[in-house]
């Protein structure tokens, strides 16, 4: 299957496109390539594509394409309240008009990042399933909804559009993401010898492997269209509930030393869920997430040790939204994250 990757020089773009590669498929990427550069280790070998933005995408980019896998996105809460109407700009509008010239291109099947976090206030103790009703909290999850709710619009006989819910992500990538909650922690315990929790802990967080993610996009590519067709799967595993008290003290057992320090100095998150991942078991008989927590964080800190993590890195390459602000502030890209060059 031909397979055009977009966001495919992000975190998980990285994982992904060699684990297409080896169920076979032909990868094509997309990127504008605004985080080409934030890598940490070995330089990855990306497959041939397109530089381009998301927002410039035009009908040659899907041609001779059987199957669209789109993750490129403004991906992560800080950074879409930063520019919220470039959110939806990039995450929503032009994620749709791709999706649109997919279908008249004769793209099979899109399956779409979405995020578990769509679900953010969900609270309570009970698993949150698919058809649980919606309530994001921030920019950033409400532009996941709106384009579940176009992406609906477009499905047809010959359009299969799936929903990818991702837990939050965490585990090495070459191209790391320091800002999600497993890689900060353990990055904040290397660097200071302390796990440190700005909220008060009490938060349920849904957790998934980068690795564990690029697995299930590969099944869902040609699992029975009756099994996926316009459907939301939430991506990830039970056992991966955790509260954030919960992650910060597994980094603590995964980094010698380190001591919990919960200040509690951002109160309490509205964000709080647990989610059921057993829809997409059902559907994609077979798979299963390999990937807990603990084995995570010490997948983690041995990465970080191996490849030297900086405190610069940690806190400026690594992290999406100093990346844009020194790209920004530098002159390299415009008020509309668009490259001048």
């Amino acid at each position: 299957m031909r397979v055009l990757l977009t966001g495919h020089q992000g975190y998980l773009g990285t994982v992904m496109a060699p684990v297409l590669a080896a169920a076979g498929h032909e990868v094509v990427g997309l990127d504008s390539g605004l985080f080409a550069d934030c890598v940490l280790g070995p330089a990855p070998a990306d497959p041939a594509g397109h530089r381009v933005d998301l927002r410039d995408v035009t009908s040659e980019h899907v041609a001779g394409v059987d199957a669209v896998i789109h993750l490129a996105a403004l991906s992560n809460d800080p950074l879409g309240s930063l520019a919220p109407e470039l959110t939806y700009d990039i995450n929503h509008h032009a994620s749709v008009k791709l999706a649109r010239l997919a279908r008249e291109a004769g793209v099979g099947r899109f399956l779409y990042a979405s995020t578990c976090s769509v679900y953010g206030a969900a609270g309570g103790d009970e698993l949150v399933g698919e058809d649980a009703p919606l309530r994001p909290v921030t920019p950033y999850a409400e532009s996941k909804v709106r384009v579940e709710d176009d992406l609906r619009a477009l499905a047809d006989d010959d359009f299969t559009p799936v929903y990818m819910r991702n837990a939050t992500a965490f585990g090495y990538s070459p191209r790391l993401r320091a800002d999600i909650v497993l890689n900060n922690l353990v990055g904040h315990a290397l660097l200071s010898g302390e796990v440190l929790v700005l909220s008060d802990g009490t938060p349920w967080r849904p957790l998934v492997h980068a690795a564990d993610i690029a697995r299930a996009f590969t099944a869902a590519l040609t699992a029975p269209r009756e099994a996926v067709h316009d459907r939301a799967f939430n991506i990830g595993s039970e056992v991966n509930n955790v509260t954030v008290a919960d992650i910060a003290g597994q980094v603590a057992e995964a980094v010698d030393g380190a001591k919990v320090r919960i200040t509690g100095e951002t109160g309490a998150d509205p964000r709080s869920y647990r989610v059921d991942f057993s829809r997409f078991r059902e559907a994609v008989p077979g798979f299963d997430c390999e990937w807990t927590v603990k084995q995570g964080a010490l997948e983690l800190a041995d990465a970080y040790r191996e490849h030297r993590l900086s405190r610069e890195g940690f806190e400026r390459r690594f992290t999406r939204l100093a990346v844009l602000r020194a790209a920004s502030e530098s002159g390299a890209v415009d008020g509309t994250l668009r490259w001048r060059r």
